[in-house]
């Protein structure tokens, strides 16, 4: 019988770049806690998102034990990518000033990204793909930056939220019908608020 490995990253952001935002925990307690710790960690997390393929894995994989320095320099630039999406949405979020150097950050790995990116026709259809990210260390970056410029400019702007949970920063999507969702997730952040509101009630009842 297959067993079926569970995803090491949560995706509950509903935008690849909201998900990769959230690859820090905790990070509004004093003790984040960073999820990307090495490249092959960054490898994990695009492979589950889904934003490379397998197969470009395995060839990344490959060209980061042949050039590590560049991988350690593709996972610099991922972690200051991910964190200026976040200090960019959690503004929008909280509708505060964007911060000039986040969005500018942002800005920088759109503009790397733009140059691997082409137009193809097919089935009577033009659709994009990206040249060659198998040769490209920083490969998985490039659509979380083409996402998180078309939700920036697109009408879901006005859906994005910051989580409730006092212990927890994440940003998601809020496609609810009220719009009213409030927590990143309900299993995990929901219950535990709900739980400690319950016994705040109890202890001073």
């Amino acid at each position: 019988m297959t067993r079926i490995t569970p995803p090491s990253f949560a995706f509950t952001g509903g935008n690849p770049c909201l998900d990769f935002a959230n690859t820090v925990d905790d990070r509004t307690t004093g003790r984040p806690r960073e999820l990307l710790t090495d490249y092959e960690r960054l490898l994990e997390w695009g492979t589950e998102a889904g934003v490379i393929t397998g197969k470009t894995t395995e060839h990344l994989r490959h060209l980061a034990s042949e050039s590590p320095g560049t991988a350690r320099t593709a996972l610099r630039h991922a972690t200051e990518l991910r964190d200026a999406i976040y200090d960019v949405f959690s503004a929008v979020a909280h509708r505060r000033t964007i911060p000039g150097p986040a969005l500018e950050a942002l800005n920088e790995s759109v503009r790397r990204a733009a140059p691997h990116a082409q137009i193809v026709h097919a089935n009577r259809r033009f659709t994009s793909e990206w040249i060659h990210p198998e040769r490209n260390l920083d490969a998985m970056l490039w659509p979380v930056s083409r996402a998180a410029a078309t939700l920036l400019m697109g009408d879901d702007i006005g859906r994005v939220r910051q989580c409730a949970s006092e212990s927890c920063s994440w940003l998601f999507l809020d496609q609810s019908k009220n719009s009213s969702r409030r927590w990143c997730d309900m299993n995990g952040c929901g219950n535990r608020d709900k739980a400690r509101r319950y016994y705040e009630r109890q202890r001073a009842g």
